[in-house]
């Protein structure tokens, strides 16, 4: 899979906000819950904690490269992932904040 460079921009007149935007996959997907379902129930909540954590921890693995970060997104899954980082002392000297919250 190629990797495309992407830029958002948010202006006016006196300043512009340019954004830079990578995407991150979850690996655990629909289709793999609804195979998972067919199973045990405990094997797939584990599977589960354990590819949202790879998940959590690809995206942090970017965060730590800037020094400001704003999460967007909903609620739930964007509070996991500041309580994750919160957690995390590499994430002592970044700043991230989202709507409710600011570490």
């Amino acid at each position: 899979m190629k990797a495309e460079k992407r830029l958002g921009n948010s202006m006016d007149h006196a300043t512009a906000h340019l954004m830079e935007f990578t995407t991150i996959l979850s690996t655990f997907t629909h289709q793999e819950k609804e195979n998972s379902l067919g199973k045990s129930e405990n094997l797939m909540h584990n599977k589960e904690q354990h590819e949202e954590a790879d998940y959590y921890k690809k995206i942090g693995e970017v965060i730590r490269q800037y020094d400001e970060v704003m999460l967007f997104g909903p609620i739930e899954a964007k509070e996991e992932l500041l309580n994750k980082l919160r957690q995390d002392h590499r994430f002592a000297d970044v700043k991230i904040m989202s709507d409710r919250r600011i570490k």
